[in-house]
């Protein structure tokens, strides 16, 4: 079969792609691979948590089934944020995590993440290992006392709430903030966490049913967001995706406020108070040129990744810094997350707002956005698109005519035959016309 494990875990159509059944069998897998053998009467550990999706309880009850079959004691944690999930692996010793969430997807598909002891994302090493102990099959299984018990952690949300109060300086008192739960895990975590910090918060879709999850609201569809927070005269808006791992932000005026302006707002105030390890900043080659020239005349250096927030975090842990993210919204802060969090990283933008008593528009006017155009172009050889002279002689000239004032992006696309065709220019209209010449050349390759 194909590598089963994607970008973050393994994701489908929940019942079709995604069944109990190759859930029972990734668990089961993922017990093999990352938990000790039990021993007389030592079980290793895993915590299990998921999104309100409808198909969650399903492949829930598979992976259970799978960990305990294979001699591993499982903690329940209920409908809890994927950071949240990440953070407890961790906090409870466990050997391995497990969270239930397709993200922003919609509500019909599903995803399993894994998390290994201390809650870090997997290395490519540990999927393949599982994906081979799938084919495998395991042979041996333990009987009697040697099988594994699950047992539901009552006191998991509030655990999590006391470790985010710990990563904010400044309380959120007078402070009103609308915030867009996406019917997901968010829903009672995200609030609950606000309230403490001292803000007044006003929720919107943080009613899951099992079906309404990511549905025309969240970090993905902000329009409700932006009405509510005029309407109510808040300070901010917060709109989270369907487990929690990122948010982007709206300001009193209704404006977005995208993940580029809410690094740069996270790398000023940790710039400021000497916490920005290297005065470094992760981000990927997605993030506008806005970012990059913010960040360099604030004297910020910027790290380049690939697209996805595991290049993100292999570049963190590489270099020991403590601030990266995407552009959509996922955020990490190694000091106290293991993955993004957008429930902390929307803390810490409200708290900033409460340390300097100023607006987020105000905070976030740092990043200019430049222009940009994508151009996707159909190719028969993507490779070949990629190694073409003429294809890297036309983008050699077009960067010496733009400068440190623009920026190219050619790629391929993961899983079509496009080219993709990204540039910004500070100059107006000139990130068209070369989009188009640049288009017109990877074309004819």
């Amino acid at each position: 079969m194909g590598r089963l494990f994607g970008t973050d875990g393994v994701r489908g159509l929940a019942n079709e792609a995604l069944s109990a059944e190759l859930a029972l069998q990734i668990s089961t897998a993922a017990a093999h691979v990352l938990a000790d053998e039990p021993t007389g009467d030592h079980r290793p550990v895993a915590v299990v948590g998921r999104d309100p999706r409808a198909s969650g309880e399903m492949l829930e009850a598979a992976v259970i089934a799978g960990l305990t079959a294979s001699g591993v004691d499982v903690l329940t944690l209920g409908v809890l944020p994927t950071p949240a999930v990440a953070f407890l692996t961790g906090h409870y010793d466990a050997a391995l995590g497990v969270m239930i969430s397709a993200s922003h997807n919609p509500m019909d598909d599903n995803g399993i993440k894994i998390f290994a002891a201390k809650g870090e994302k997997l290395e490519d090493d540990a999927e393949d290992k599982i994906e081979a102990a799938m084919e495998e099959g395991l042979s041996h299984r333990p009987t009697g006392a040697g099988i594994g018990r699950a047992f539901q952690v009552t006191d998991a949300l509030d655990t999590y709430l006391s470790h985010l109060a710990t990563s904010i300086k400044h309380r959120l008192d007078g402070l009103k903030v609308v915030i867009d739960c996406a019917n997901g895990a968010a829903f009672e975590a995200s609030p609950a966490a606000f309230r403490a910090a001292g803000a007044e918060v006003i929720t919107i879709h943080a009613e899951p049913d099992g079906i309404n999850i990511n549905q025309d609201c969240g970090s993905t569809h902000l329009e409700s967001l932006q009405k509510a927070v005029v309407l109510h005269g808040a300070d901010v808006g917060i709109g989270h995706d369907g487990d929690a791992d990122r948010c982007l932000a709206v300001d009193a005026q209704g404006s977005i406020v995208d993940g580029d302006a809410i690094m740069a707002i996270l790398a000023l105030a940790m710039h400021e108070d000497g916490e920005l390890v290297d005065d470094t900043l992760v981000a990927t080659v997605m993030s506008n040129l806005g970012l990059h020239i913010a960040m360099r005349k604030a004297g910020v250096l910027i790290k380049t990744t690939g697209v996805g927030d595991r290049y993100v975090l292999e570049e963190l842990r590489a270099g020991g810094y403590s601030l990266g993210g995407e552009q959509s919204g996922h955020v990490v802060l190694p000091a106290y997350a293991t993955t993004g969090d957008g429930i902390l990283t929307a803390l810490r933008i409200v708290s900033r707002m409460a340390q300097t008593g100023r607006t987020l528009s105000e905070l976030a006017s740092v990043v200019q956005t430049v222009p940009q155009v994508l151009i996707n172009v159909k190719v028969s050889d993507k490779a070949a698109v990629a190694s073409a002279p003429e294809v890297l002689a036309a983008v050699a000239d077009a960067e010496r005519h733009l400068g440190e004032n623009g920026r190219i992006l050619l790629r391929p696309s993961g899983t079509e035959e496009l080219f993709r065709v990204m540039v910004e220019a500070t100059e107006p209209g000139l990130a068209d016309k070369l989009a188009a010449d640049l288009a017109a050349i990877v074309g004819a390759v």
